[in-house]
């Protein structure tokens, strides 16, 4: 697997700059609604919560007009928040799907069933359908459009909303290479993605999509250690957070690996070696390694097919 990595393009509400930039030369709103760009297909997000609205943005960030992409969201109040916000149309699901080339599925996997049911008659053929919600396999997407649908099921992470998540990706059996590309584009306005065989993707929601929140729970540990033996919360919280960030700024470099960077801070007989020493003795490691599969054996379990 082979992840492509991109420069954090920082929080989902960054998409309003640009609309500023494009009154200050002059263009309309409408008019800025109305223009589309020559390179980019028509792209619909269905569901505007939080994960729409990270691809929504990240998509108005790098260099998607408004024109350009379609959101269909049913509640009226969250609807006309988006349109206001974002300058984008937003429509019927049915018309999503019509009029767009690529449409991302950004909803509930509980509602997934009934809304392929009710858009797949507006599908055209080579319409490319992305789902990001969790447990929901091509199997079933390619079930309840047409066999040959062209899908792609997709596992982005929380940090997405900051634009730097982590999502991995399958295609399904009828989607093309061009198909797979188009798809990974996208995504990567909200971060890296990696493509996987989707019989790796409950081991991917335990390790990235459940990830995050193995981080705040050590920060959370940290913090909390640190408050404890006297440090203000704040400086506790600021020292914890650039320690994790920094540290995941190194592991990030090509060619560094976590034992090599993590000897590189143990002296012998010091003070890191000492705390990992008793992360061991209290069996840390196969926590983790019995958590990771705890979740990996969740995801199957809630995937159901």
């Amino acid at each position: 697997m082979h992840a492509r990595r991109r420069r954090p393009a920082g929080l989902f509400r960054a998409p309003a700059r640009t609309r500023t930039t494009r009154k200050e030369e002059g263009a309309s709103p409408a008019a800025a609604r109305r223009t589309r760009t020559a390179q980019h297909t028509m792209v619909a997000i269905i569901g505007a919560g939080k994960m729409g609205e990270a691809l929504l943005a990240g998509l108005l960030g790098t260099g998607y007009a408004p024109a350009d992409v379609l959101v269909a969201e049913p509640r009226q109040e969250r609807a006309r928040e988006v349109a206001e916000l974002y300058g984008v149309d937003v429509v019927s699901t049915r018309e999503a799907a019509k009029r767009a080339e690529t449409v991302v599925l950004a909803i509930k996997p509980q509602d997934m069933v009934n809304l392929l049911d009710d858009v797949s008659g507006e599908l055209g053929s080579g319409t490319l359908v992305i789902s990001v919600a969790a447990g929901v396999t091509t199997s079933t997407l390619e079930r309840h459009i047409t066999d040959d649908a062209a899908v792609v099921r997709a596992m982005p992470n929380t940090p997405a909303l900051a634009g730097t998540g982590m999502t991995a990706m399958s295609g399904g059996t009828h989607t093309t290479p061009e198909q797979l590309d188009r798809a990974e584009r996208l995504l990567e306005s909200v971060g890296s993605v990696v493509r996987v065989q989707e019989r790796h993707m409950d081991t991917v929601t335990a390790l990235s999509g459940s990830g995050p929140a193995y981080f705040y729970f050590i920060a959370e540990t940290m913090i909390e250690a640190g408050v404890a033996m006297g440090m203000p919360r704040d400086s506790a919280r600021t020292l914890v957070s650039q320690t994790i960030t920094g540290a995941a700024t190194m592991l990030n470099e090509p060619g560094n690996h976590p034992v090599v960077l993590r000897e590189a801070v143990t002296s012998p007989g010091g003070t890191t070696a000492a705390a990992l020493r008793e992360l061991e003795r209290h069996g840390v490691r196969s926590a983790f390694t019995d958590a990771i599969e705890a979740a990996a054996r969740r995801s199957g379990e809630l995937s159901g097919d």
